[in-house]
């Protein structure tokens, strides 16, 4: 027999505005009992001492999470230089301190310059990558540290926002994958003084979250919001409320609308006769009925589609 699944059948995209301290595991599962949601996942981690935007996925929109795991991010952080700690944020331990030369903001200018464009990162020890089926942060706990190699991830812009004697803070458009902790690091090394992060938050990722320099409304008319506004709508009606559709994970595809008879084919597995005209072989596809969107189709031939991942909600 089929074990039921607890909760409510929630479909939608939370954007939670993290608070530092947390796991993003932790905060997920505390925005799931808020919604009483059967199931939700994250779009990709934030560390603990890490605030800002992490969307939430519930329900059938999870089917769709990876497509934002995929996008570019905007970062805003603090670098401390001078201190070097093992983890290269501040919850880590100090492992060496240099003194810290005059430098002039050009100075620095010219520094990030040099950090702009695709460039190579060795990721962390303490990171969630893994080696040999355990994460490296557990290694790195142990007093291991295991050879990785170098990865390219291409960083669109570091745009100073100001400095002082102690250090600078610093907005940074990136790629997927790159480690700011690591980018401060990189940056203090060519100062010649160490770094380290004692501050990071999450603007936006994909088509999700502030504009830059301003904590304010989002690219699609949305703010972030904390576990406590979420807390405070008293009602179920409420809190739902508060979620994006799931097709806005996946707005960057090209619309498909189809009628009964072709909808009813693609959500019976099998394949339907559109026109295609300006799509790309193998190419995705966002499916719509009736204003109501069934999910992802790809194109297999000219003419012709097929079911990719469709959700549950659409028969």
């Amino acid at each position: 027999m089929a074990r039921r699944r607890r909760g409510l059948p929630v479909n939608g995209v939370l954007l939670l505005d993290k608070p530092q301290g947390m796991s993003s595991n932790f905060a997920l599962q505390r925005a799931r009992r808020l919604l009483q949601a059967q199931k939700a996942g994250h779009t990709g981690t934030l560390d603990p001492m890490a605030t800002g935007l992490l969307p939430v996925c519930f329900g059938e929109a999870t089917k769709f999470s990876s497509h934002l795991l995929e996008s570019d991010k905007v970062y805003r952080t603090r670098v401390r230089l001078g201190e070097t700690t093992d983890t290269g944020d501040a919850e880590g331990t100090v492992v060496e301190r240099r003194p810290v030369e005059p430098f002039s903001e050009a100075d620095l200018e010219d520094v990030l310059a040099r950090f702009r464009g695709v460039i190579e990162q060795v990721p962390p020890m303490y990171s969630a990558l893994k080696h040999q089926g355990r994460p490296l942060y557990e290694l790195a706990r142990q007093g291991k540290s295991i050879e990785r190699a170098p990865r390219r991830v291409t960083v669109y812009d570091t745009r100073l926002l100001s400095s002082d004697t102690e250090g600078f803070d610093l907005e940074v458009a990136c790629s997927k994958g790159t480690y700011i902790r690591t980018l401060a690091e990189d940056i203090g090394h060519a100062l010649g003084c160490g770094a380290h992060i004692t501050a990071l938050r999450r603007l936006k990722t994909g088509p999700f979250g502030a504009t830059a320099l301003k904590d304010t409304v989002s690219d699609v008319g949305e703010k972030m919001l904390t576990l406590e506004q979420i807390e405070a709508r008293e009602d179920q009606a409420s809190r739902e409320a508060l979620l994006l559709p799931m097709d806005i994970l996946v707005s960057y595809l090209p619309r498909l609308d189809v009628d009964d008879a072709a909808a009813d084919r693609l959500l019976h597995g099998q394949r339907a006769s559109i026109d295609t005209t300006g799509l790309a072989k193998d190419g995705l596809a966002r499916l719509y009925r009736n204003q109501a969107f069934l999910g992802l189709v790809a194109v297999t031939a000219t003419g012709e589609i097929a079911p990719r991942r469709l959700v549950a909600t659409a028969g």
